[in-house]
């Protein structure tokens, strides 16, 4: 605990500074699919993938799109706790736009790559439900609010090319319509599948260049106006596409204080970040010091954060809370839902109670703050 405490306090000593007590909620992987149904992981286990290492377990168990129902109870639980200021908690929903066309994939060989809205895959998945009506009246009542992830947490050039050379549970899982597993690792480095903008080689900057381009063109198309914040997924990305980001609206991108820069070939450099830090595009680099994630198992996250939060207030600084999308998702596992949504409701409450001058705010909101000063 004093090990965890040093490193909280050392991660909250450079960067900008504030006297206000501002609380963000940084929500990612909204939009994507994971897990399509229980009986796929059965299946998949079953054939020997391998759905259970490092953090997949608690991802292949419970995530998947979000229903009518996980949008519902997660709302009524944010729009309950109210700032100083009387508006209503606020998650940042990092979110990707598209999902692949497996049929068409597939159709192609594995030669080409196809990818469709996830507002079509959500209406394969809950035919019966209108689940993105939901999403814009949490956007209409400002307690949901997208921004970029990608346009799909998927490395397209690893995935197709494993594909095409049949990777064993590749293969399999793509039959199941899904990718997020570890795999086979039969390269002469290994590629996560979930990690979009991870490079396997140099030559992918001008395909990751033109997914970028169609995610935010197709963000604002769905959602009616343009993603100004960023989260590479799994955090790999080559930071030369700030350039095209920049380009194409994001004003402020999400990093590690210690970022693992994507290269080439599986290789990575040290850089150095810190809140409030710009490039020379003009991005500003947000910084995460908060974290809750209860879907992970234990029953003392409310404390963790609260620590957290404790600290990064110690110290002047926003409380930037990570928080996935998994820890609300009960499509398969109803109680992971519902014991997430439980301690979430005890966090905010604690925390309105702690200090009741805090207000909430979505990351874009947050980022127009810093650009003023």
């Amino acid at each position: 605990m004093i090990r965890q405490n040093l490193r909280c306090h050392l991660r909250n000593i450079p960067g900008w500074r504030t006297n206000r007590r501002i609380v963000v909620i940084e929500s990612d992987d909204w939009g994507s699919i994971r897990m399509p149904s229980k009986e796929t992981f059965t299946r998949l286990k079953n054939l020997g993938v391998d759905l259970e290492s490092f953090d997949y377990a608690r991802y292949n168990l419970n995530d998947t799109l979000a229903s009518q129902k996980d949008l519902e109870c997660l709302f009524d639980i944010l729009d309950s706790e109210k700032d100083k200021n009387g508006n209503p908690c606020i998650f940042t929903a990092v979110s990707v736009v598209a999902n692949p066309d497996f049929t068409k994939i597939r159709e192609s060989g594995f030669k080409e790559y196809f990818f469709e809205p996830f507002t079509n895959t959500l209406k394969k998945y809950y035919p019966n439900e209108n689940v993105f009506k939901l999403w814009k009246e949490g956007i209409e009542k400002n307690l949901f609010v997208p921004q970029f992830h990608g346009r799909e947490h998927l490395n397209v050039s690893a995935w197709l090319k494993d594909l095409r050379t049949g990777g064993r549970s590749t293969n399999k899982a793509f039959d199941e319509g899904m990718w997020g597993f570890v795999p086979d690792g039969t390269g002469k480095f290994h590629v996560e599948y979930q990690a979009a903008f991870q490079l396997t080689n140099i030559s992918d900057l001008q395909e990751h260049k033109k997914i970028i381009i169609e995610g935010l063109n197709l963000f604002e198309t769905l959602f009616g106006y343009r993603a100004k914040y960023f989260v590479p997924p799994n955090g790999s990305i080559n930071n030369s596409l700030n350039r095209v980001l920049a380009e194409y609206g994001i004003s402020c991108r999400s990093t590690d204080k210690l970022q693992n820069e994507s290269t080439n070939f599986g290789r990575t450099k040290k850089v150095i970040h810190w809140l409030g830090q710009k490039d020379e595009h003009g991005i500003l680099y947000i910084t995460r010091n908060c974290f809750f994630e209860p879907s992970q198992g234990g029953n003392d996250w409310i404390d963790r954060c609260l620590n957290d939060i404790k600290i990064a207030f110690r110290w002047n600084k926003p409380a930037i809370i990570s928080s996935h999308r998994v820890n609300y998702i009960g499509v398969h596992n109803p109680n992971n839902r519902d014991n997430s949504l439980k301690m979430l409701k005890t966090l905010l409450i604690t925390i309105k109670k702690a200090w009741p001058d805090i207000e909430y705010m979505s990351t874009d909101k947050f980022g127009e703050l810093l650009n003023n000063q």
